[in-house]
């Protein structure tokens, strides 16, 4: 049978042509290309240039930073100056002088008046007594502060050295003074003593020698009128006088620390010569660059293998999510693919993707290399969100998100040329709103003129994006802020331009039929669409119920339903070459296959579907719509001429020469769900236009047959149309049927209603 012969041929022909979309080696292969071109996207950035340098020897060319580096050495070198350059620090001490000034005097005075002690011996103990209380003094002022936060342990230290270095030795004849003192004497002093100690203390001596000068004019000029009172408090005073400025050296380290902290580091900025060509490398350069990890005698290979890792991970990532979301099942399809297909059977979408990637990576390096000191931020003119707009118009609104976080990603590291760390956040953050917008503004784009409006909101949307970036920092530069947002709206309208650019080329090359080139398709003034209407326009009809039946049908299992509506208008096109050997442009008018052979009607009706194909093809529509027309009847058989042709042949008394397969079509049968849909849907509003008066047992009937005709006749066996599906398309088709030919369908009650009505009028 001719049909058996076709099949094989079919299947070979469809591998030959499609094999490789469907090939493992292929995928691995575009899967590997996608780590390739990650890796080199980042290495970029995050893998730093290395150079053949020996000691002593000269450069051949210059040496510049890729990116921001810090001097290591440089800055080292720089902190160490600034440490140098801090003063020895010096911290005031509060001793408190007078109040051992006053103890002393409290201490005279007791011993003073004790009579049982002879002056030799009071001097004697004056003589030791006096000279240790200072020690005890400090001793005590130390274990008091010890531990606290108010004095470091080594400026207590510092302050008891110094404080020993320049103690004051009170002359012998003092001594021998101070058992004649009297108690009024003594206080009198008490009060002079405590004010001269407190006023001199009370000053910065990093000296006591200073403050003691100081004590005689002081003395003289007080209430004191006594010779020996004077003398004597005198010699007192410059005793208890000690220095109260001492070296701080925990200060002084802080304060080497935080001048170190406080220098700016050494950074050469992307671009900047590190090495001018021809320059010796002295032992100085050379450690220089060995610090930045710039000489290839290192051979450090962990940022290469930490790039790979990162590439690795976001390609198993996006593909991944590709294989759990099904690509093919999205609401664009490319040339030979099935629309629920899962991704790994179609690499024509693994490669447009890859060449998607391609561009906006490329168009981001670009813009990378713009930035100068006068447009520091330019990198917000980058383009980012085309690859996820390109993917989300070609593909559909999951890949689009997927996307948009890589591209995310990709532009924190791409566009980072002025930070330290490997990701700017102004650029991720900034990327990831104007891409997660344009995926949320175009997915439900119908029209090219979406494109523009997605591109507006990018730029709206961006723009606020940066200004609230850099709103919150400290030091908000207006000229920048005017310029960053400039760049930013700029990107936004260029994005929609370069959408609206390249979305035909994606198309054209890649077989992509995405929603806005169906939309398109479906105009009225199409002209073929005009052709059809004018010439055949009874089929333009039936194409238009036949479009709404299989779209229904088509969403109801998840294929794709504005394919089916926009085939379902072209199906039939090819009829338009023989309007009026189609019944339903006679218009009740003679049928003109009453006077031709079977045979011969046969073939004029069995060659719409290739005729459509041929012309389908000559008006260059995409290969999707094509296929519908030429697979909407498969091999189905054309029964009724037929058994026209056997009665003929039984009348006349010959043998029938024709077989059942010169009365089928030649197929292909349906390749994808949509063709499929289609088909049945062409036969159910043929069959349902047919009837006079269809009740709802006869559609459900009319439906029910005409898709177990098609089952038996193994017209599904090449799609992916499963049983539970049929059903689906089986009520929805019913459902759909029920609204479109709501006034001419009888329902039960109805027809009940109408038998009893024309009984009574029997009756009567």
């Amino acid at each position: 049978m001719n049909r058996k012969r076709n099949g094989p041929a079919r299947a070979s022909s469809s591998f030959s042509a499609g094999g490789w979309k469907r090939s493992g080696a292929v995928r691995v292969l575009l899967l590997l290309l996608f780590v390739l071109l990650f890796y080199f996207s980042l290495a970029s950035r995050l893998v730093p240039q290395t150079y053949d340098i020996t000691l002593n020897g000269k450069t051949e060319h210059d040496i510049k930073a890729p990116r921001q580096i810090v001097d290591e050495k440089a800055t080292l070198e720089a902190q160490e100056k600034a440490a140098d350059k801090v003063s020895p620090v010096y911290s005031l001490v509060s001793l408190h002088n007078e109040q051992l000034l006053d103890e002393i005097l409290v201490r005279i005075d007791q011993l003073n008046q004790d009579d049982q002690v002879t002056t030799d011996n009071k001097v004697d103990i004056y003589r030791t007594d006096i000279p240790a209380r200072l020690d005890q003094f400090v001793a005590s002022f130390v274990q008091n502060n010890s531990g606290g936060e108010t004095y470091s342990a080594s400026l207590l230290e510092e302050m008891q050295k110094d404080i020993q270095t320049q103690k004051y030795s009170i002359p012998e004849e003092t001594f021998y003074k101070l058992p004649k003192l009297t108690s009024d004497q003594i206080s009198d002093m008490r009060v002079v003593g405590r004010d001269i100690v407190r006023k001199l203390m009370n000053e910065s001596v990093p000296d006591a020698e200073t403050a003691r000068v100081k004590v005689a004019e002081l003395v003289n000029t007080s209430s004191l009128d006594q010779k020996t009172e004077r003398e004597t408090v005198q010699e007192l005073a410059r005793f208890v006088l000690t220095p109260n400025k001492f070296y701080d050296k925990d200060a002084t380290e802080n304060a080497k620390v935080q001048a170190k902290q406080d220098t700016q580091p050494i950074v050469y900025k992307p671009g900047d010569v590190i090495v001018k060509a021809g320059q010796v490398i002295t032992q100085d350069m050379y450690d220089r660059l060995d610090s930045m990890g710039m000489l290839k005698a290192q051979k450090n290979y962990w940022p290469q293998l930490g790039v790979l890792l990162l590439s690795i991970l976001f390609v198993l990532s996006f593909y991944g999510y590709g294989e759990m979301t099904s690509w093919a099942g999205s609401a664009s399809l490319s040339e030979g693919a099935a629309s629920s297909g899962p991704a790994r059977s179609d690499n024509v979408k693994l490669l447009m993707m890859l060449v998607i990637f391609a561009i906006n990576l490329l168009l981001m390096h670009l813009v990378a290399l713009a930035p100068t000191d006068r447009w520091p931020n330019i990198g917000f003119l980058a383009p980012v969100a085309l690859g996820s707009m390109l993917v989300t118009l070609l593909l559909d609104m999951h890949m689009g998100l997927v996307s948009a976080l890589l591209f995310t990603v990709f532009s924190s590291v791409i566009l980072n040329v002025g930070q330290q760390s490997v990701f700017d956040f102004r650029y991720g953050f900034v990327a990831a709103v104007v891409s997660f917008t344009s995926v949320l503004a175009i997915h439900r784009a119908s029209q090219r003129s979406a494109i523009l409006k997605a591109g507006i909101m990018i730029s709206l949307f961006g723009s606020v994006a940066v200004v609230a970036l850099m709103l919150v920092e400290s030091d908000l530069d207006r000229v920048q802020l005017l310029q960053s947002v400039s760049f930013m709206f700029v990107s936004g309208l260029l994005t929609a331009i370069l959408v609206v650019g390249v979305m035909p080329f994606f198309e054209v090359t890649f077989g992509i039929l995405s929603a806005l080139k169906l939309v398109e398709l479906s105009n009225p003034n199409h002209p073929l669409l005009r052709k059809l209407l004018t010439e055949t326009p009874g089929t333009y009809h039936h194409s238009l119920m036949v479009g709404n039946l299989s779209e229904a049908a088509a969403e109801a299992v998840g294929a794709n339903g504005l394919l089916c509506r926009v085939g379902s208008f072209y199906h039939d096109v090819g009829k338009t070459k023989r309007p009026m050997y189609f019944i339903e442009n006679q218009n009740g008018g003679a049928n003109p296959h009453d006077k031709l052979d079977p045979k011969v009607s046969a073939s004029i009706i069995i060659a719409h579907a290739r005729d459509g194909a041929e012309m389908l093809k000559q008006h260059k529509l995409p290969k999707q719509i094509r296929d519908i027309a030429e697979q909407h009847h498969g091999t189905t058989f054309l029964k009724f001429f037929y058994y026209k042709a056997a009665k003929q042949a039984e009348q006349e008394g010959i043998p029938l020469e024709y077989t059942e397969d010169d009365f089928r079509y030649p197929g292909p049968k349906a390749q994808t769900k949509e063709a499929a849909i289609v088909g049945i849907a062409d036969s159910v509003e043929a069959a349902v236009r047919s009837l006079d008066h269809p009740t709802v047992e006869q559609v459900e009937t009319i439906i029910g047959k005409i898709i177990k005709d098609r089952l038996d006749d193994q017209q599904f066996n090449e799609c992916d149309l499963t049983l539970r599906e049929m059903d689906k398309i089986a009520v929805t088709l019913k459902e759909t049927v029920l609204g479109m030919f709501h006034s001419r369908i009888e329902y039960p009650d109805d027809k009940d209603l109408k038998i009893r009505k024309e009984t009574k009028e029997r009756q009567a």
